[in-house]
């Protein structure tokens, strides 16, 4: 804690306001852990607790703006980058959208409490139409209540804080085999869900220029994007039809028994297109997906079209 401290002392308020700066556009800066902290040094007289708290927050109030406006230009094109960590970023948006227009303006006071709620509230406010001064009348209310519970805190329990830090060696022993252990539990994750995933029915896959020339004889391609609806500039293979992935149950009619049917998506493994075709293949379709889905597509040359705007989806907005 000592050593933190005077790292604080050394280098100003400068890594205060940056971390919760860079936390609030997105990174993964331990803002909290900055917060307690500066609060420990205020208590300790390392830090003026008003220059810290006022700075803090208009830090944050900066980096929830920046959100709030490029989710109001970008639209929902910044949101399927945020979700791009997710399996499913078509379903992680809509999701999110839906969530946040029933409960938007309470969601908003809490969010910095809800990891990846907290990056996700500001630009989804501006996606969906948030007017600028109540989105930062609650904001502001929501940075205030995050820092002030932080700082607060580490500035009540700044003696605690020492005590449990003391012995900086052990405890960076400690705190290194704690990571080491984060680290081999989330590959182990990620090694359960691939064997998982291998464990589910196989489907076909094709590379873009197998699709296409398939299509030039008269294949049919469909685009089982949810999010890649959302986006006026949205594009699509040309010559595809979309497919709503909520829809199966609903949509066997619709695939040609004498063509072959190809699909592809935008998400991560191409999760939606496998979901897609193992069920379309437990109805008797046969269906293969693109590998690399649109982005391969186009990185192969392939040619896209502008998704027409007859079918881009009406979304929730405030009013």
């Amino acid at each position: 804690m000592d050593s933190w401290i005077s790292e604080l002392a050394q280098h100003g308020y400068s890594i205060l306001f940056a971390a919760v700066f860079l936390e609030a556009i997105g990174l993964p800066v331990p803002a909290a852990l900055v917060l307690l902290i500066a609060g420990g040094a205020a208590a300790n007289g390392t830090l003026q607790a008003t220059y810290a708290l006022s700075g803090a927050i208009v830090a944050t109030l900066a980096g929830d703006t920046l959100m709030f406006l490029l989710g109001r230009y970008t639209g929902w094109w910044l949101l399927g980058l945020l979700c791009r960590i997710s399996l499913n970023p078509e379903s992680c948006v809509l999701r999110a959208a839906d969530s946040f227009y029933r409960r938007g303006r309470t969601l908003l006071v809490i969010a910095k409490f809800i990891p990846g709620i907290n990056t996700m509230a500001p630009p989804l406010a501006g996606s969906m139409n948030m007017r600028f001064w109540p989105f930062m009348q609650l904001d502001l209310a929501g940075t205030v209540l995050y820092i002030g519970t932080c700082f607060g805190i580490g500035y009540i329990f700044s003696g605690a804080l020492a005590a449990m830090t003391r012995g900086y060696n052990a405890f960076g022993r400690v705190l290194g085999w704690s990571l080491a252990v984060v680290i081999v539990g989330y590959l182990g994750f990620q090694i359960w869900l691939w064997l998982k995933t291998r464990r589910l029915a196989r489907v076909s896959m094709a590379l873009p220029v197998e699709a296409a020339r398939e299509m030039a004889a008269g294949a049919w391609i469909y685009d089982v994007r949810s999010h890649g609806y959302l986006d006026a500039k949205a594009t699509r293979i040309k010559g595809s039809r979309r497919f709503d992935p909520n829809a199966l149950n609903q949509s066997r009619f619709e695939f040609p028994p004498d063509r072959a049917v190809y699909i592809y998506c935008t998400c991560v493994r191409e999760a939606t297109s496998g979901r897609v075709a193992r069920e379309l293949q437990q109805q008797g379709i046969h269906v293969a997906v693109i590998k690399g889905g649109l982005r391969a597509w186009k990185k192969a040359g392939l040619p896209v079209e502008a998704v027409p705007a007859a079918e881009m989806a009406e979304l929730p907005a405030f009013q």
